[in-house]
């Protein structure tokens, strides 16, 4: 916990940790956008250079970066292992029945350089930005209150449900359940059942008390918004960098 205390303060404390949400979100909303459009070869080493100095901007670790890409990465092994083999026409190398062709490779590249770039840019702009701040901003940008509400709601309460999960999972432990056969399948079946109805129950008396207090009645006020110099300038030389890597690609 101290240690994801201090990676957050320093995260915040970065250049794009002290760009204003309102700012930030559109601009690398739009450079991601823009990371999605490229199919030219030629811009993959902007694109990357790019995406790493935002990276380098947000003041994480590499590590950081890798253990979110982790669990994504299965994806794009799984398309390293099937595209080469099966999309195009131009062979390469062949191996009885399996042929490497020249446009999988092609594709495969290009998936490869947006994903890092694209999963970069987004893991910087997530881990820098508050939820709530992050919240102000999509009020800010149109998104409707309730689903902003909905979000923060949802993010309290996800830890809150796997706390009680693991509090489940250690009093069926002490009572002899251990889940590595299929006559445990019951047992879970009930334990997820449980979690369902309980987190309802407690939903339910979330939503009253809420209720009791006035929520829903009135729409909040968004507050004040005076940003400085540099939120303008950053989200200026996002558009920009947006805004050419789309142009290249009808250029070049």
């Amino acid at each position: 916990m101290i240690a994801e205390a201090a990676l957050s303060s320093e995260a915040t404390g970065s250049l794009l940790g002290r760009w204003e949400a309102r700012f930030k979100l559109p601009g690398l909303l739009m450079l991601i956008f823009s990371f999605a459009f490229v199919r030219d070869l030629r811009l993959l080493l902007p694109l990357l250079i790019c995406a790493a100095l935002i990276y380098r901007f947000s003041g994480l670790p590499l590590g950081y970066l890798f253990s979110r890409l982790r669990l994504p990465g299965f994806f794009l092994l799984a398309m390293a292992v099937i595209l080469p083999f099966w999309s195009g026409q131009t062979e390469l190398w062949r191996f009885g029945p399996l042929a490497l062709r020249l446009e999988g490779l092609i594709g495969l590249l290009l998936i490869t350089a947006k994903f890092t770039a694209i999963l970069s840019v987004a893991v910087a702009l997530f881990a820098t930005t508050p939820l709530s701040q992050l919240t102000i901003a999509l009020r800010t940008i149109g998104m409707p209150w309730l689903l902003t509400d909905l979000l923060l709601f949802t993010h309290r309460y996800l830890f809150q449900l796997a706390g009680d999960l693991r509090r489940m999972r250690t009093a069926a432990r002490l009572r002899g359940f251990l889940a590595n056969s299929l006559s445990s399948l019951k047992p879970l079946a009930y334990i997820t059942g449980s979690m369902l109805v309980r987190s309802h129950d407690q939903a339910e008396r979330v939503f009253q008390a809420m209720t009791l207090r006035g929520y829903g009645n009135t729409s909040l006020p968004l507050p004040v918004f005076r940003p400085a110099l540099s939120d303008y300038l950053l989200l200026g030389a996002a558009m920009l960098l947006a805004a050419g890597f789309i142009l290249a690609q009808y250029m070049l």
